[in-house]
């Protein structure tokens, strides 16, 4: 964005400095010429007066010395002729010069003078001029000067350096204005970049300054410090709703299971089977507060992370793979030459693969479970197969959510690959569940952070 803010004000400068500079400059040269060109005009008319007045009075003298003196002054030489192109007064030219012929022939015809061009810094040599002698329609004879642009040019060259340094010195302003503008309306942007950066990293309360720019952007960070210091407090209170509701609803619960137990042995035959049926729903109530404060906690794992929650353990997933696999008593994966360190906690990892390896015992046949690492994608990966019946694409799909559960009939709350679908996402994994001659769960996340 900054490149191309620069580069469209920059080119806007740049065009108008050039539209300020361009007609200035030609300006310029055109008044330089048109005054040298009038100048020498006049130059021509006293030549042609005194000439004039030495054909009606026959004494030349008069014209010879202005002529030798034009000369010796301008240094730009002069010749006078009359209608039978003899020279009546001269100085540094010769009626005789072919290169005057067609200029004589123009100007003792009364033909009008050719343009000078408009003269340029590099503009050199000389320009002849002609002027006929007489009055009315009577030609008497012709003026021919011819007068050196290099005095002219290089006043035009001083111009044109003038002009020149001011249209830089304005293009420099320009980069000034333009950078500081750029400035102006770009480093708040950054500051609050750099505060998107360090919500997702993980920061609490990230806040931009928020007191330059303009006042659309000065809205938009503190709308920001305002969002960032909201997405913390619910964080912190998801998290102290899930410690309270532990609190609340563990101890009516732990109590009234202690009546149960307590009653069990004054029941009548005729109530024992309502009793143990009271007894199955306190403990299918617990199994259900336990999923749903469980999931709660993996829920809020993801929030702690986006608003301020620390760096997450290291986990070496074959060690937990082994561990957990033991525990469940299936056969023990082949653990890798090389450690797989994944970004995860191992206590969040093992419930994962406990909820995993659970569902693999309850619903499937014979289990597996394999491990490995694809350092090219930055992912460690552990997988659980079981030979079971397996689900259908529908049922995939709806595996994650939360209650669902499956055909088969098994008890259970239906939270339980809720829960590890949510962990594994808090620590920006993937779980993903395949049904090819039975049943695949697999969890990739994050490698380690290279050094």
């Amino acid at each position: 964005m900054r490149r191309r803010l620069l580069l469209v004000l920059l080119l806007f400068s740049g065009v108008a400095v050039t539209a300020f500079a361009v007609p200035l400059l030609s300006s310029t040269a055109a008044e330089r010429t048109q005054s040298f060109v009038l100048t020498r005009t006049g130059d021509l008319d006293r030549f042609a007066a005194l000439a004039q007045q030495a054909e009606t009075t026959g004494d030349r003298a008069a014209l010879e010395d202005e002529v030798t003196a034009y000369v010796e002054l301008y240094g730009d030489p002069v010749v006078v002729v009359d209608a039978r192109r003899q020279p009546v007064a001269q100085s540094g030219l010769t009626a005789a010069d072919p290169a005057l012929a067609r200029v004589l022939d123009a100007a003792l015809r009364n033909q009008p003078a050719s343009s000078v061009p408009t003269l340029t810094p590099w503009s050199s040599g000389h320009v002849v001029f002609a002027r006929p002698v007489g009055t009315g329609t009577r030609v008497a004879g012709a003026v021919v000067l011819r007068a050196s642009v290099d005095r002219a040019a290089a006043d035009v060259t001083r111009r044109w350096l003038l002009v020149l340094g001011g249209a830089l010195a304005a293009a420099v302003a320009s980069v000034v204005l333009v950078l500081a503008v750029a400035r102006w309306l770009l480093k708040p942007l950054a500051e609050l970049a750099i505060g998107v950066r360090a919500v997702a990293a993980g920061e609490r309360r990230a806040h931009v300054p928020g007191s330059s720019g303009p006042p659309e952007v000065r809205e938009l960070s503190e709308s920001f410090n305002r969002m960032s210091d909201a997405v913390t407090e619910a964080a912190d209170q998801q998290r102290r709703l899930i410690a309270d509701a532990s609190h609340q609803l563990r101890n009516p619960m732990a109590a009234l299971r202690l009546r149960m137990d307590t009653l069990s042995g004054q029941v009548k035959p005729e109530g024992v089977r309502a009793y143990t049926a009271g007894v199955a729903e306190i403990e299918r109530l617990e199994s259900l507060l336990d999923g749903l404060l469980a999931l709660a906690a993996a829920e809020s794992a993801a929030t702690e992370v986006a608003a301020g929650g620390r760096e997450p353990e290291l986990a070496d997933v074959g060690a937990v793979a082994v561990d957990r696999a033991g525990f469940w008593q299936v056969p023990l994966p082949d653990a890798p030459a090389l450690a797989v360190l994944v970004r995860c906690p191992e206590s969040d990892l093992a419930q994962v693969l406990d909820v995993l390896l659970d569902n693999a015992v309850k619903y499937g046949g014979a289990v597996r479970v394999t491990l490995g690492a694809d350092r090219a994608a930055g992912v460690g990966w552990v997988e659980v197969h079981d030979d079971g019946p397996g689900l259908g694409e529908e049922e995939l799909a709806l595996a994650t959510s939360r209650f669902w559960r499956g055909r088969s009939g098994q008890p259970g709350t239906g939270l339980g690959l809720a829960i590890a679908d949510q962990l594994v996402k808090a620590r920006h994994g993937v779980l993903a569940l395949s049904s090819a001659d039975g049943f695949t769960a697999r969890v990739a996340l994050p490698l380690e952070p290279a050094l």
